[in-house]
């Protein structure tokens, strides 16, 4: 980085999530600003994800680290909503399981509460929503949205959190059975992701 470099050409990634981060740096690879992370600026807090939809969850992270850090930041936050359970586990998704569950956790609380339910009702979506904040405040949103089905059981060892559960009938593969370049071309947060990009390119135009 040039010591040089305004605010404005830099981009505060607020994640801790280093599988959500890689993904995210992948996405945004062509995008004209130098990505940082929360270790690069120095920043351990935890902000609590008081909201009670993704739009609030990803906005209330992005002021706040934006805030700390003084530099333009994004911050998304996905939910799998699945409609057999009316929508949930959506922005209590991370928690579905109970205050810091693992990933293999949080799959099998959701077989178990889908157990018995057939195949024609196990219909589900990934969502996601990025929030880029100003260190003035100012907050734009982008969406992205994947639908699927909940499999039976998990199937492959890629991504984290529900992808060995969540089938693309269209792929015929589970989201942790694809390629990073495959899931990039399709997941909720490569869409958003993309929109985000798009934005930034145009700025620099």
């Amino acid at each position: 980085m040039h010591p040089e470099a305004s605010s404005t050409d830099r981009l505060l990634v607020a994640t801790g999530n280093q599988g959500k981060a890689r993904e995210l740096a992948q996405l945004l690879a062509g995008a004209p600003c130098q990505l940082l992370t929360l270790r690069d600026v120095g920043i351990d807090a935890d902000v609590e994800e008081t909201g009670a939809t993704l739009e609030e969850n990803a906005t209330i992270k992005a002021r706040a680290y934006a805030g700390m850090s003084g530099l333009r930041t994004m911050a998304d936050d996905s939910g799998l909503e699945v409609d057999a359970l009316g929508g949930a586990p959506g922005p209590l998704s991370k928690r579905f399981a109970g205050e810091g569950a693992s990933d293999q956790q949080l799959v099998q609380r959701l077989l178990e509460r889908l157990q018995g339910v057939p195949w024609s009702r196990r219909s589900a979506r990934f969502r996601c929503v990025i929030a880029l904040a100003a260190p003035q405040g100012r907050v734009r949103l982008y969406h992205g949205q994947c639908p699927g089905i909940i499999a039976l059981e998990p199937r492959g060892d890629q991504g984290f959190a529900y992808d060995p559960i969540f089938f693309l009938p269209e792929l015929d593969r589970t989201m942790a059975e694809l390629s990073m370049a495959e899931k990039n071309e399709v997941s909720h947060r490569a869409l958003a992701a993309r929109g985000l990009a798009q934005a930034l390119r145009s700025e620099s135009a």
